[in-house]
C-alpha cells in the first residue's frame, strides 16, 4: 500500500532526517469519553484506521458520520538507530479538537484546537534504536464551546455545514534533532530596504555558537549573515539583496529566494541545519487602496472551503491541493479567503510558488455568536489558538492579510460582550503578532474595532441591478454594511474610511440536473442563495452583473466570490464536489479578468 500523504508535512523549515508516521494505525471509538476509566489508554484497540484521515472520512477505512465525543489511537514504531547523538521529535499537523498523547506510557502533551500544530520531544522515554508505544485521545464534544469551521454540530448536514472532522486529520511524523537546535524562523521581507529580515530561535543560548543564513537564488549565494547565538532567545539576522538581484514575488513572478540556515557550535561544526524559502514582497495601505509591492492589484478572491467527499478537510493527495489552486486560476481568480478553516501548510507551500493571493482565517465557528448569553460565546481559547495559526505562518509571502474571524453579530448596546473582549483580543493579537500585513478585525457583520485595518461585507442579493445600488455608497462614505437580526439593528462601529471590499457575494445556486427535475427550492440535499437560476445562460448574465458591480468601483480593492466548488448540499461552487465540470471556466474568466477600475496604476 502507497504511503497516504507522503510529502514532507512542513514545507518553510525542512530537515533532512524525518520519518513519515502516516498509514496503518489501531483505532477505537470511545462514545461517552471513558476510555482513561475502561483502561483503553493501555490495551490494544479493537479497528484499524489510516492516518492522516479522520474517522468519519471513506479514506480512513472507518467512515463512521455519528457523534464522537472521544476517539483512541495507538501505534508502535521504532527510532531510527542511526539517530544515535540526537533527540525524536514527534509532530502532529493537526488533531481535531482536544489531544492529549502519551508515549511509552509516559503523558508528553496536550494540545486544544483543531487547526495548529503540536510536538513533543522523545528524549526522555524514546532513544535511537528504541521502541516508542505512542497512544493519542482526541476529544471533540458537541456540547463544548469550540472553534469548529464548517462542522455541523447536528446529526447531518445543512445549508452551509459539513460533516465533522474527528481526530488526527494532518500528518503525523517524527524528526531527528540535536539537544541543541534551531527553531523555526520567522522571515520577515523589507521591499524597500531590499532586504529580508530573519528571527532564528534557538533551544539554548550556550556560549560560543553561532546562527548562519545564506539566502539563494538560481544563480548561487545572494546574501550570507552571521549572528552570535548565546546572547538573545531568538537571534536577529538580516540578508540585504543586491540591487541586480533583486526579484519580487508577486501573482506574475512569484519568485522564492532559497535560505539555508545552520547552527554553528564554538568549534566552528555545523551541528543543525534546516531549509527554508522566502518572497521579497510588502503589503501597504494608501487611503483606501491595499497595494502589493506599492502597485493597486485587485483581488479577485474565492471563497475555498477546503473539503474533499472522500477526506472531507485532509486533501487526498498533494496533487488535490495543487489542483485548487490551478481550478480557481483557470476561472479567472488570483487569489482566495480560506474560509472558516486553517488549511494544511502545503496548500500555502504551493500558493507561494504559483503566486495565489491569500487571506488566512480562523476557523471560529462553533459559538451562539450572539449577545444574549456569554457562555455562548468564543473564550480566550480562540486567541491562543488564533496565535499559534498566526505564528506557523508568518513567512509565506502568499498570505496578504489576516482575518481571525467571520460572520460575528453582536449587537450595538449598553453591554459589553465577551465577544467583544475577543474580537479586540483577536486583533491586538495579531497586530502585536504581525506588523507587516494588515487585519481584518471580523469579515462580514459586526465590526467592532474602530481601528480594524481593513472594512467589508456580505452581501448576497442576486439580482444585479439591485446589488449594483446596494454596493454603490463606497463614493460618499456610507459602504453597504451588515445589519443585524429582523429589524436590521446596527451591529458595527461607524465605517472610518478604511480600504473596503466585498468579501462574500455571489453563490449563484445552481444544479443541472436538479433544475432539470424541476426543483426550484432549498431542500435537504440541495442549499444556496436565493432564487435558483433558471438555466445556465441565466447563470452567466447574473455572474457578469454582480461581478461587473465591484470591477467597476475605483474604490474597490477587491473582493471574494462565493465559491470555488460545492460542497455536499451547498450547491454555489464554480465547479461541482468531485471537482468535475459544472460551468464553461473560460466563460468565467472572462469576466473576471477584464481589467477593474481599482487597477489604475
Amino acid at each position: 500500500m502507497t504511503q497516504p500523504r507522503a510529502e514532507y508535512p512542513r514545507p518553510q523549515f525542512v530537515r533532512a532526517e524525518w520519518v513519515n508516521l502516516n498509514g496503518e494505525w489501531q483505532f477505537e471509538t470511545d462514545r461517552g469519553d471513558s476510555g482513561i476509566d475502561r483502561g483503553v489508554r493501555d490495551r490494544e484497540l479493537a479497528q484499524r484506521i489510516t492516518v492522516p484521515f479522520a474517522p468519519e472520512t471513506a479514506l480512513s477505512g472507518i467512515e463512521d458520520v455519528d457523534f464522537l465525543e472521544a476517539v483512541w489511537y495507538r501505534t508502535t514504531i521504532t527510532v531510527p538507530a542511526e539517530w544515535s547523538g540526537k533527540n525524536a521529535v514527534l509532530h502532529f499537523q493537526a488533531v481535531d479538537h482536544d489531544a492529549t498523547v502519551w508515549v511509552n506510557g509516559v503523558e508528553m502533551v496536550r494540545h486544544r484546537g483543531g487547526f495548529t500544530p503540536f510536538s513533543a520531544n522523545l528524549k526522555d522515554v524514546a532513544q535511537p534504536g528504541e521502541q516508542a508505544t505512542i497512544v493519542v485521545r482526541a476529544r471533540d464534544s458537541r456540547h463544548t464551546i469550540q472553534a469548529r469551521g464548517k462542522q455541523t454540530n447536528q446529526y447531518g448536514n445543512y445549508g452551509c455545514l459539513y460533516t465533522r472532522t474527528t481526530g488526527i486529520w494532518q500528518t503525523v511524523w517524527l524528526e531527528a534533532v540535536p539537544e541543541v537546535h534551531l527553531g523555526r524562523p520567522r522571515i520577515t521581507p523589507d521591499v524597500a530596504g531590499s532586504t529580508f529580515h530573519l528571527a532564528v530561535p534557538v533551544s539554548a543560548n550556550k556560549p560560543g555558537y553561532q546562527v548562519r543564513a545564506v539566502l539563494q537564488d538560481a544563480d548561487g549565494d545572494v546574501a550570507t549573515a552571521v549572528v552570535r547565538a548565546d546572547l538573545d532567545l531568538a537571534p536577529r539576522l538580516t540578508l540585504p539583496v543586491p540591487a541586480d538581484r533583486v526579484r519580487l514575488w508577486d501573482t506574475a513572478d512569484p519568485h522564492l529566494y532559497d535560505v539555508r540556515l545552520e547552527l554553528i557550535d564554538a568549534d566552528g561544526n555545523v551541528v543543525d541545519q534546516a531549509d527554508s524559502y522566502a518572497g521579497l514582497r510588502s503589503v501597504s495601505i494608501n487611503g483606501q487602496a491595499i497595494l502589493i509591492n506599492g502597485k493597486h492589484v485587485f483581488q479577485r478572491l474565492v471563497l475555498d472551503q477546503g473539503y474533499w467527499p472522500e477526506s472531507l478537510m485532509t486533501a487526498p493527495s498533494e496533487e488535490a491541493l495543487i489542483a485548487d489552486i490551478e481550478l480557481s486560476l483557470a476561472a479567472g481568480f488570483n487569489g482566495a479567503r480560506l474560509h472558516q478553516k486553517v488549511f494544511e501548510e502545503r496548500f500555502l507551500y504551493h500558493a507561494d510558488r504559483l503566486g495565489y493571493l491569500v487571506w488566512g482565517e480562523f476557523g471560529d465557528w462553533g459559538s451562539g455568536g450572539d449577545t444574549s448569553d456569554d457562555n455562548q460565546q468564543p473564550t480566550a481559547s480562540y486567541v491562543a489558538q488564533w496565535l499559534e495559526a498566526v505564528e506557523r505562518d508568518y513567512s509565506h509571502p502568499s498570505i496578504i492579510g489576516w482575518c481571525p474571524l467571520n460572520e460575528t453579530h453582536q449587537y450595538l448596546h449598553d453591554r459589553i460582550t465577551q465577544l467583544d473582549d475577543v474580537t479586540r483580543a483577536m486583533f491586538l493579537a495579531t497586530k502585536a503578532a504581525d506588523t507587516t500585513r494588515p487585519v481584518l478585525d471580523a469579515s462580514g457583520y459586526s465590526h467592532r474595532v474602530p481601528e480594524t485595518d481593513v472594512w467589508d461585507s456580505h452581501n448576497y442579493t442576486q439580482d444585479p441591478a439591485e446589488f449594483a445600488r446596494e454596493m454603490a455608497g463606497l463614493a460618499d462614505g456610507t459602504p453597504f454594511e451588515n445589519r443585524g437580526g429582523h429589524d436590521h439593528k446596527q451591529i458595527s462601529q461607524p465605517y472610518a474610511g478604511q480600504p473596503y471590499f466585498c468579501s462574500e457575494f455571489g453563490g449563484i445556486w445552481w444544479n443541472a440536473a436538479k433544475a432539470a427535475a424541476g426543483k426550484s427550492g432549498n431542500s435537504e440535499d440541495s442549499w444556496g442563495y436565493g432564487q435558483r437560476v433558471a438555466d445556465e445562460e441565466e447563470f452567466y448574465r447574473r455572474f457578469a452583473g454582480l461581478c461587473d458591480a465591484l470591477l467597476d468601483n475605483p474604490l474597490m480593492f477587491g473582493y471574494c466570490y462565493t465559491q470555488l466548488t460545492d460542497v455536499f448540499q451547498e450547491e454555489n461552487g464554480i465547479y461541482n464536489f468531485d471537482r468535475s465540470r459544472k460551468l464553461d471556466v473560460p466563460r468565467i474568466k472572462t469576466v473576471q479578468t477584464r481589467p477593474a477600475a481599482y487597477e489604475k496604476d
